[in-house]
C-alpha cells in the first residue's frame, strides 16, 4: 500500500443515526402534542415555530403567554385573518398532558380565565401539512390539538401535533431541565464529576434527571436511623435481585430495593430508560488505576466525601444502583458497557420506604463509552409525600418517537379491584393473572363458560377517504376489495422482502373507511408513508385513545352478550351475528352506551370483542360483570390468554413471527392469496420467491415428558439443531405439553420424530412428534359454532 499511486484518505469520524438523541440539533426543540392534548414550552422573540399536522384531518390551536403571565396571542405572529379560539381544552381534567400543563401555569400565577387564541388546521388538512411563524414576544408557547369524543361507529379520532422550535439565538444555552412533576421540595443540581448526599424523607419522593443525556448517576441509600445508630447497611443489589428475581427494580410489582438486612429501602415509581445496571459498582480509584490512569477522580470518592459528614464510613467500591449505565451479559457472560440509552431530560422516580439518607453521583468515566465520552451534569428533585405520581415506564414505539408513559387502560378501575398482578404490555398496563382465580382456573372458564379481558392495548387505525381501500390492498396481503361493510378480515402485513411486520384485523366501516386493530404503531406511520408514495387520497389516523376493548370469550360468551346488547333492525342481532363480522350495538336497549361488537377473539373459542369510548368503559364493565355472573362468568389475564391461543394456534408477534419471517414461515399462509387476489401489493414478488422454497415450517409438536417447552428451545435431530421452538406450554385440556416450533421444511411431515433440546441443547432432550396443529380444535368447529 506504501506505492499506491493514490494516498489514502485521512481516517473517517464515525458516522452515528441518533433519532431523538440530542432531542434535535443544536438551538433547536421538537415536541408532540397528543390528540385532545395541550403542550408547552418557552419561546424567545425570534423563534421559528413550525406546527405539522401528522396524521392529517387535526385541528390546531396556539396561543403565547407574555413575562407578565398574560395571553398574548398576537406576539405569535400569525397573520390578522387567522381565526381566533378559546382553549377551553385546559377545564379538562380528564387528561394528563392537560392537567399537567394547567399546573404548570397555575404555578406561574397565570390567570385560565383570560385565555384566548389562535385556531390552525381544519379537518381536511392532509397529513403533514405545516403552519410556520415567527415569535415577536419572550414567553411560554401552548398548543392544542382539540376534538371531540370519537363515535364508537365512526371515524373522528383525534391526532398528534408536532412542534418544531428553531431559536434565534445561535447560543441555545443550557438544555432546559423537564418542567417538575409538582412543586419539588428540593433542587440540587450535581455538577459533572461530583456527588452530593441529601435526606429524604418516608413516603417522599426522588427524581434523578440525566439533564443532557447518556450520563450514569450512580444511586446509593441508607435509612437514616441504621446511619445514626452506625450501622452500615446501604442499599444492596445482590439482595434486591434475589428478593426480586430479576436484574434490578422496575415500576410495577417487582418494584422496590433491599438493604444487606433486607429492609425495603425505595420504590420504582416511573422510569423513561428502563436500561441501568446492579451488577457492577461505582467507578474507583483501582479502576482507573489499571486502565492506566491513576489519580483520576471517581465516583466511590466522590461518595466517601459526600458521605464523611454522616459518619459513614469509606469504601474503595461502592455497590450502588447505577442509573442510565448500559451493561449488559452476553452469551459468553462476560459483562460489557456502551453508551446510556438515556436522552436529555430523562429520568427514574423512585418513592422513600422510610426516611433515607441518599447520595448520587455525576459520573466522571470519560475513558470508555459509559458516559457517551462526555460527562454532563445530574439534576435530583424530591417531592412532598402527599403527592401520587402513576406507575409507569416509557416507550418508544419508534426510535425517533416521542416518549409515552405505561397507562392505565379505562378499564384499569374495574380490573384493579379484582388483582394487583399487572405488565407494562405495549405501554398500557394490563392483568396478567387475577387474585383468587389464576391462570388455569382462567382457561378452564374460557375453555368451558366465559371469560373476559381487558384488550385495550391493541392499536386501532382509521383509514378514510376515496383512496382507502386501494391503499390497503397496496399494503395489506389479502384481497380487501371482498369486504362488505360489517365484515372483518384477518390479515398479515409485510415489508418488500416479505418478512412480517404486524398483523391485524381489518373492519369495513363504510364503503371509504376502514379500521385496522393491531400490533405496532409504526403500522400507521408506514401506512401514512406508503399513502404518500402511492399519491392516494387517504387518511390514517390513530384512535388507539378513543377506543378501547373487551373480549369475551367461550361457550356463554353469546349467551351474555345476548341478554345486554341491542342492535338497531338493520344490523344482526348478537344471535345472528357471524364469524368475522361486527355490528354496532347499545348496552341495555336504544339509550343505552354505544359500542361496536365483532365475532372475533384471539382463544379458539366461540367468542366477541367489544369496543366502546373511554368514557364509556365503567358502565360497558359493569353491565358485562353482572350479566355474566349467574354464568359463572371470570376475568381473564395475559398468563391464561397465553395457553388459549398456544392451543388454538394462533401466532403471537415476537414469538412466531417477525420481519425475519414470511407469513408461510408463521404458519398463516392463509392471509397470502397469491391465485386469488388480483393486484400486487407489498411484498407479492418475495412471498412467491419464498413459497416456492420455504425455509422453515411452523409444525405442533406433541412431547413425551411433562416438562414444558420453552420459546427459544432449540428442536434436534440427533447432534443437528433443526428447529426452534416458538411457543410452549403444558395443555390442561389435552393433559401434556404442546409446543409450536419453526422446523426444517424436510423434518415438517406429521409423525416425524424430533427431540427439544433443554439447558444447552445437549445435555438434555425432550422427545417430541410433529402433530397437526392447532392442537386445539384443529377445524375450528368451536370458533364457527
Amino acid at each position: 500500500m506504501a506505492d499506491a499511486a493514490i494516498p489514502l484518505a485521512p481516517p473517517r469520524a464515525s458516522i452515528l443515526r441518533q433519532p431523538g438523541l440530542p432531542a434535535d440539533a443544536p438551538g433547536s426543540r421538537r415536541l408532540v402534542v397528543a390528540g385532545q392534548g395541550v403542550t408547552m414550552a418557552p419561546v424567545q422573540a425570534g423563534d421559528t415555530v413550525v406546527l405539522t399536522n401528522r396524521e392529517g384531518g387535526q385541528r390546531g390551536e396556539v396561543t403565547l403567554v407574555d413575562t407578565q403571565g398574560r395571553f398574548a396571542p398576537a406576539g405569535l405572529g400569525l397573520p390578522p385573518e387567522t381565526p381566533r379560539c378559546v382553549l377551553d381544552m385546559l377545564a379538562d381534567a380528564a387528561h394528563a398532558d392537560v392537567r399537567r400543563v394547567r399546573d404548570a401555569l397555575t404555578r406561574r400565577g397565570v390567570a385560565l380565565a383570560s385565555i384566548e387564541g389562535h385556531a390552525c388546521f381544519s379537518p381536511t388538512s392532509p397529513a403533514g401539512e405545516q403552519i410556520e411563524f415567527t415569535v415577536q414576544h419572550d414567553g411560554l408557547l401552548l398548543v392544542g390539538a382539540p376534538a371531540p369524543d370519537m363515535a364508537v361507529d365512526l371515524t373522528d379520532t383525534a391526532t398528534p401535533i408536532d412542534v418544531h422550535i428553531t431559536r434565534a439565538a445561535a447560543d441555545a444555552g443550557p438544555t432546559p431541565l423537564p418542567e417538575p412533576l409538582a412543586v419539588p421540595l428540593q433542587d440540587i443540581r450535581i455538577a459533572a464529576g461530583t456527588a452530593q448526599a441529601y435526606v429524604v424523607k418516608a413516603g417522599q419522593y426522588i427524581q434523578v434527571i440525566d439533564v443532557e443525556g447518556r450520563q450514569c448517576s450512580d444511586f446509593q441509600a441508607f435509612a437514616l436511623d441504621k446511619v445514626q445508630r452506625g450501622l452500615d447497611r446501604g442499599l444492596d443489589a445482590t439482595v434486591t435481585r434475589t428478593l426480586l428475581g430479576r436484574s434490578y427494580p422496575t415500576p410495577g410489582l417487582p418494584s422496590k430495593a433491599f438493604d444487606r438486612d433486607c429492609t425495603p429501602l425505595i420504590e420504582f415509581v416511573q422510569d423513561t430508560v428502563g436500561r441501568h445496571d446492579a451488577f457492577a459498582t461505582a467507578c474507583g480509584p483501582r479502576y482507573y488505576d489499571d486502565m492506566g490512569y491513576p489519580g483520576h477522580v471517581n465516583c466511590s470518592e466522590n461518595f466517601n466525601l459526600a458521605l464523611a459528614p454522616y459518619g459513614v464510613a469509606p469504601r474503595p467500591a461502592w455497590e450502588a444502583m447505577n442509573f442510565f449505565y448500559n451493561t449488559a451479559l452476553d452469551e459468553h457472560e462476560q459483562l460489557h458497557l456502551d453508551e446510556p440509552w438515556s436522552r436529555p431530560g430523562d429520568y427514574v422516580l423512585m418513592r422513600a420506604l422510610t426516611d433515607l439518607l441518599c447520595v448520587s453521583s455525576s459520573c466522571p468515566d470519560d475513558i470508555d463509552p459509559a458516559n457517551g465520552w462526555e460527562p454532563t451534569d445530574i439534576h435530583i428533585r424530591t417531592y412532598d409525600a402527599a403527592l401520587q405520581f402513576p406507575r409507569a415506564m416509557a416507550h418508544r414505539m419508534t426510535p425517533d418517537a416521542e416518549p409515552r408513559m405505561t397507562r392505565e387502560t379505562p378499564f384499569h378501575p374495574a380490573t384493579s379491584a379484582l388483582t394487583t398482578h399487572y405488565t407494562d404490555y405495549r405501554g398500557q398496563w394490563l392483568p396478567t393473572r387475577f387474585l383468587n382465580e389464576g391462570p388455569v382456573a382462567e382457561y378452564w372458564a374460557c375453555r368451558e363458560g366465559v371469560a373476559v379481558m381487558d384488550l385495550s392495548a391493541l392499536r386501532k387505525f382509521e383509514i378514510t377517504g376515496p383512496d382507502a381501500e386501494p391503499l390497503l390492498q397496496w399494503c395489506m396481503t389479502r384481497d380487501i376489495s371482498k369486504l362488505s361493510v360489517g365484515q372483518i378480515v384477518y390479515t398479515a402485513i409485510c415489508h418488500p422482502h416479505g418478512g412480517m411486520m404486524d398483523d391485524g384485523t381489518v373492519f369495513r366501516m363504510g364503503p371509504d373507511s376502514f379500521r385496522l386493530v393491531c400490533g405496532e404503531d409504526v403500522t400507521g406511520i408506514w401506512l401514512r408513508e406508503q399513502a404518500q408514495k402511492m399519491g392516494y387520497r387517504a387518511w390514517v389516523r390513530s384512535s388507539t385513545d378513543q377506543l378501547c376493548n373487551l373480549a369475551v370469550q367461550g361457550p356463554k360468551s353469546r349467551e351474555l352478550l345476548s341478554q345486554i346488547l341491542w342492535t338497531a333492525p338493520a344490523q344482526p342481532t348478537i344471535e345472528q351475528l357471524q364469524w368475522f363480522r361486527f355490528a354496532p350495538a347499545r348496552i341495555g336497549g336504544f339509550e343505552g352506551e354505544p359500542v361496536v361488537v365483532s365475532r372475533t377473539g384471539y382463544t379458539g373459542e366461540l367468542g366477541f370483542e367489544v369496543f366502546c369510548h373511554p368514557r364509556h368503559a365503567q358502565r360497558v364493565f359493569d353491565a358485562i360483570w353482572q350479566a355474566g355472573q349467574p354464568l359463572g362468568l371470570k376475568p381473564l389475564g395475559l398468563d391464561a390468554l397465553d395457553m388459549l391461543r398456544i392451543e388454538a394456534g394462533l401466532v403471537f408477534a415476537g414469538y412466531e413471527f417477525c420481519d425475519q419471517t414470511d407469513p408461510f414461515e408463521a404458519g398463516i399462509g392463509f392471509t397470502v392469496p397469491l391465485k386469488t387476489k388480483p393486484c400486487d401489493f407489498v411484498g407479492r414478488d418475495a412471498l412467491v420467491r419464498r413459497k416456492a422454497a420455504p425455509r422453515g415450517v411452523l409444525v405442533g409438536l406433541a412431547l413425551e415428558a411433562n416438562e414444558v417447552a420453552a420459546h427459544g428451545d432449540g428442536v434436534y435431530v440427533g447432534r443437528a439443531q433443526v428447529g426452534v421452538v416458538t411457543s410452549g406450554m403444558y395443555s390442561p385440556i389435552l393433559q401434556r405439553s404442546i409446543a409450536l416450533a419453526r422446523v426444517d421444511a424436510h423434518y415438517a411431515e406429521l409423525g416425524t420424530a424430533l427431540e427439544v433440546g433443554k439447558l444447552d441443547g445437549q445435555q438434555k432432550r425432550l422427545p417430541a412428534q410433529v402433530v397437526r396443529f392447532p392442537h386445539y380444535d384443529p377445524d375450528k368447529l368451536r370458533v364457527k359454532s
